[in-house]
């Protein structure tokens, strides 16, 4: 896939495991799967129904696994919104463990959007690891 996209990544159930208002362990590689595709160039945002020091907690969650996203709950980082609004994200993909069939296994999901780097040129799989990108 050579076209960047704007992803709009759920927080609970979709990045760690769904213990709200507490933080879940991970799942499976979701950080390493993020990163991974902000390094193909995509736009990352955070979207989450977590508001104040739930929120901030998630952002300082993810940051200390060196994710950082471009915007939270918000188009882009300058966008002035009220605090207690709730919409959704102009995005050209979402990840949100609520899609209908659930969440698919972050490996799944990078390899959707980026199946070169899950086969080398002759069709076979490659040793690359994809969340080394």
């Amino acid at each position: 896939m050579k076209k960047t996209l704007t992803i709009a990544v759920d927080f609970d159930g979709t990045i760690v495991e769904h213990k709200y208002p507490a933080l879940g362990k991970e799942l499976p590689f979701a950080t390493h799967t993020l990163i991974a595709l902000q390094k193909k160039g995509h736009r990352l945002i955070l979207w989450t129904y977590r508001t104040g020091k739930e929120l901030e907690e998630a952002v300082n969650f993810c940051q200390e696994k060196g994710l950082t996203f471009y915007a939270v709950n918000k188009n882009y980082p300058e966008e002035k919104i009220d605090k207690d609004m709730r919409r959704k994200i102009l995005a050209d993909l979402y990840i949100d463990d609520r899609n209908f069939g659930g969440i698919p296994p972050w490996n799944e999901i990078y390899q959707s959007l980026h199946p070169e780097d899950a086969t080398d040129n002759s069709g076979s799989s490659t040793k690359r690891k994809w969340w080394k990108i």
